[in-house]
This record gives structure tokens, C-alpha cells and sequence, in this order.
């Protein structure tokens, strides 16, 4: 299992050692012990899936301080681009962002500490996420950046015209305007 830090501190890309034969694949896609040895040291308490056709973009969410989520996200089925906004205040990467394509191709995973949005668009016909978080979903908590704030100018791999939003997503602020408690 390979671990990659990001230029954005926190972030790392997690790729796995894939055996393949005739029959098929195996992989180790979480070991406790070696996430802690590459300085991941979170206790996973809850899983969330989701499956999404091609154009949807989910994001960019995040839970305050106390519920702050960080998160493990990997995709089962398909292709996406996933997407990490820096706002912890006082960060030398404050406001930038990091994407990198996963897919179950590629098997690659993105570690999302603590004082970041995040989000995801679809690439594939089907998209199958699954991530780990750290804390548990707190409605009141909850909190996020409209997907296509100017400022922070995201390439979700989309053509604008086929982009799929929710009603949820398409209202949330802009990042000069997002409710932000974290500190770096």
C-alpha cells in the first residue's frame, strides 16, 4: 500500500498493492496499523455510498466544528473526479484546491482531513462511491460552497450544459460568503 502526500498538507492518495490472476483481483483497501504508520490516525465510525449517473456533481460539502468529518473515498464502480478545498484560515494553501481522477480502475483513494470541502463529479455512465468518515452526519452541522464559485474556479471534467445539480447544491454560498470555523 502506497501512501503519496499532496502539495495541499493533509491530503494523501492512498494506492493499494492490486494482486490479479485469472480469476480476478484482491486488494487491501484499509489496514488500521499502516494508516497509522503514514500518519493517518482516524477512527472510521461510519460508512456512506452512493451511486450517481454521469454529469452529477455532489459537493462542495463539509460539516463544522464539533462534527468536522474527515474522510476516506474510494469508487466501487466507475469514474470521478474528486475535489478537496483547503479552508482551514491561517493555511499556506488556503482556498486552493486539489482533484485527482478515482476510479475502480485506477483503485486509487483520497484521504480529506478535517477543514475541507469536498465534492465529486461523475465521469463514467455510473458512478458507485463509498467513504469512511471519522463523525458521525450531523444535520445542524452542515455546511458547503456552491460547485461553481468563480473564485475557485473548479474543472469538474463536465461540460456546464450536462452538469447535474441538486436544488441543495445549486444554492449553497459562495466561498467568500461560506460559514468557516477552521483554523490551520
Amino acid at each position: 500500500m502506497g501512501f503519496t502526500t499532496c502539495d495541499i498538507t493533509g491530503l494523501v492518495i492512498i494506492e493499494p498493492q492490486v494482486f490479479e490472476d485469472d480469476r480476478g483481483y484482491f486488494f487491501e483497501a484499509y489496514n488500521e496499523k499502516r494508516f497509522k504508520e503514514a500518519g493517518i490516525a482516524c477512527d472510521f465510525i461510519q460508512d456512506n455510498q452512493s451511486k450517481s449517473s454521469y454529469g452529477v456533481i455532489r459537493g462542495l460539502h463539509y460539516q463544522l466544528p464539533p462534527y468536522a468529518q474527515s474522510k476516506l473515498v474510494r469508487v466501487l464502480e466507475g469514474s470521478i473526479i474528486d475535489v478537496a478545498v483547503d479552508l482551514r484560515k491561517g493555511s499556506p494553501t488556503f482556498g486552493k484546491q486539489f482533484s485527482i481522477e478515482l476510479s475502480a480502475d485506477n483503485k486509487k483513494q483520497l484521504f480529506i482531513p478535517h477543514g475541507f470541502a469536498h465534492g465529486f463529479s461523475v465521469l463514467s455512465q455510473i458512478a458507485i462511491v463509498l467513504y469512511k468518515c471519522d463523525q458521525y452526519y450531523n444535520k445542524q452541522s452542515e455546511a458547503g460552497i456552491r460547485f461553481n464559485d468563480e473564485t475557485l474556479a473548479i474543472d469538474w471534467g463536465i461540460p456546464p450544459s450536462q452538469a447535474v445539480i441538486s436544488e441543495k447544491d445549486a444554492i449553497l454560498p459562495a466561498f467568500s460568503d461560506c460559514i468557516n470555523t477552521f483554523t490551520y
